[in-house]
């Protein structure tokens, strides 16, 4: 087998505690003790009851929870320690990204399925005041794994531990105000519209038990070594080597069906992946080199994989930088790249070669996709001569060297990824290859991971390949390339657009689409965002960033899959529980 790289959950964990973020908007219904779908436009929840959790799908011939563990890869830090704090990145169940296991938010929301959003915690929302006033109506007869009630002073608690503890504030939430006028509501107050941050404060935001916490000194750095939430399993034994959860029999939805969870915390990707190969890991969530030929084909008829589109990955140009600052220099390197080869050769054909200069992830976003939004169709296949003629264009003429120069400078460019990201490391090589047919000095450095992010946040570089924002939308893909708040200039640190893109048009467009929850409105405030990307190339479409999974059928089925995409596969809080809750022992 050969080397595999950091999984995609394990770079944005890392990502997400490590600075705060703008988030998603969308809709969700309402319906008591019910798993429910809404769509995108109305800001207040809808009506439609479907099943909970525990029922919402087809029940396996034998439904009786299961004497199997369901054996779970969490990113590989090697030994972990005794901790289960949620807001503290370092603690073991954020190491092993398992949070949403023991701890739940009020919303959980489909990353596949843009507009999907199902009922959790709480069984309805509505918004008021502009998208200022965010009210929560709780979902009945929760209790706590203890055997206490849940009610909204918990949810009342825990938004204003986040609202007072800037250090546990992860996504980075602008709370004014919380109100708990009764113990089945919570009212949320902002000082701006938050459409666009409702999966933030609703989908990653865990709740816990005030009476644990009220006594805690620093939220942030507590052990939490005994856990008491409200999810579908407890832990039941902890090793500095994996950790062990049980089914929660109090659970609301019913207690879960598979009975045991053991998430072993490997050394490395490698172990994780040998333990893949060889059947003794049920799901995983790597970049796999040679997928087909060493996990899939090893038992086709149980070793599955499903890898949906959730963003868009980039090459991300420094602006403030030349010759990565010129537009036409842009416009040559897209069209130089071999997209189709960069996701054949360097993803392993497991992230599909971008199509379109918009950004948006296709077929997955479609919906947001603007009138006259397929004129942006790009080439997925290296047009050098194409380049070579933007060059000439813009006053770029060839050298003795064989590459371009203009005022007595070659056009020189370096790309840098994290070594130890082995696929983007060869994406960046095929390159390297290409941009040099088309007259450009293009060359690789490979960095640690701790050297990259420094150098991508301070402007340290000149062309960087990187993966995109997710979320239920667009906006916080998009968000996280242009919204000019979160970039500074060369030296000092951004936050987020690290290509240094500042648009006045593209903050309006930003706002317009976070100042309303309809979707015709949004599509027609990210349209100017398409444009803006297809046309000024601030980042520069690759391929499409997929949800790595991997599973085995042997003992549990009813995984998400095209057929049933109720959620994303890759094995990452909070979409795991989900994911976990539908599955079913085979007998």
């Amino acid at each position: 087998m050969k080397a595999s790289s950091p999984s995609r959950a394990a770079r944005r964990a890392s990502e997400r505690h490590a600075r705060s973020r703008t988030r998603i908007a969308g809709v969700a219904g309402a319906a008591a003790a019910a798993l429910l779908l809404a769509a995108c436009g109305s800001s207040a929840s809808s009506a439609t009851s479907s099943p909970t959790p525990s029922a919402a799908v087809s029940t396996h011939p034998g439904s009786s929870a299961s004497a199997v563990a369901l054996t779970v890869e969490g990113n590989p830090p090697g030994p972990v320690t005794k901790t289960f704090n949620p807001f503290d990145p370092t603690s073991a169940i954020n190491e092993l990204d398992i949070a949403s296991l023991v701890y739940e938010p009020l919303l959980q929301f489909d990353i596949v399925k843009p507009g999907t959003i199902y009922d959790w915690l709480a069984k309805s929302y509505s918004w008021s005041n502009g998208g200022r006033t965010l009210t929560f109506h709780l979902r009945q007869g929760v209790k706590w794994s203890n055997g206490t009630p849940f009610t909204s002073a918990d949810v009342a608690f825990t938004y204003n531990l986040i609202k007072d503890n800037p250090s546990i504030n992860s996504g980075g939430l602008t709370i004014s105000k919380v109100l708990a006028p009764n113990a089945s509501t919570v009212v949320l107050d902002f000082p701006t519209a938050q459409y666009t941050n409702l999966y933030a404060i609703a989908g990653e935001t865990y709740i816990v038990p005030k009476a644990q916490w009220a006594s805690v000194k620093d939220p942030a750095t507590f052990a939490d070594a005994n856990p008491i939430g409200t999810g579908g399993w407890t832990v039941s034994k902890f090793a500095s080597t994996g950790i062990t959860l049980t089914a929660n029999p109090r659970y609301w939805g019913g207690k879960p069906k598979v009975e045991t969870i053991y998430v072993p915390a490997y050394d490395s990707n490698t172990s994780a992946n040998l333990n893949l190969e060889n059947g003794t890991l049920d799901w995983a969530g790597n970049f796999v080199s040679d997928l087909s030929q060493v996990y899939t084909a090893r038992d086709p008829r149980t070793h599955k994989s499903w890898f949906p589109g959730i963003n868009t990955v980039t090459l991300q140009p420094n602006l403030d930088e030349f010759p990565t600052n010129q537009l036409a220099v842009r416009q040559a390197v897209s069209a130089a790249i071999d997209r189709k080869t960069i996701s054949a050769d360097g993803e392993d054909g497991l992230e599909p070669p971008a199509t379109n200069a918009s950004g948006l992830v296709l077929p997955t976003q479609k919906a947001y996709l603007a009138a006259g939004g397929s004129k942006y169709t790009i080439s997925t296949s290296a047009d050098p001569a194409k380049a070579e003629k933007i060059l000439e264009a813009a006053g770029w003429k060839k050298g003795s060297n064989g590459f371009f120069q203009k005022g007595g400078k070659t056009l020189s460019i370096t790309l840098i990824d994290p070594s130890s990201y082995t696929d983007y490391s060869t994406d960046d090589q095929i390159m390297v290859a290409e941009l040099k047919k088309a007259g450009i000095d293009a060359s690789f450095n490979g960095l640690s991971v701790g050297a990259w992010t420094s150098d991508v946040a301070l402007g340290n570089f000149q062309m960087t390949l990187r993966y995109s924002n997710q979320g239920p939308t667009p906006y916080q893909m998009f968000q996280g390339w242009l919204d000019d708040s979160t970039t500074a200039p060369v030296g000092k640190s951004a936050s987020g657009d690290f290509e240094r893109f500042r648009s006045a048009a593209a903050e309006a467009d930003l706002k317009a689409f976070a100042a309303t929850d309809s979707l015709k409105a949004q599509v027609a405030a990210i349209g100017g965002l398409e444009k803006l990307v297809a046309t000024q190339l601030p980042v520069i479409p690759v391929v499409y960033g997929a949800a790595f999974d991997e599973y085995n059928t042997t003992h549990f089925t009813n995984w998400p899959s095209p057929s049933n995409p109720y959620d994303i596969g890759q094995p990452t809080s909070p979409a795991m529980e989900v994911v976990a809750l539908h599955l079913r022992p085979v007998h």
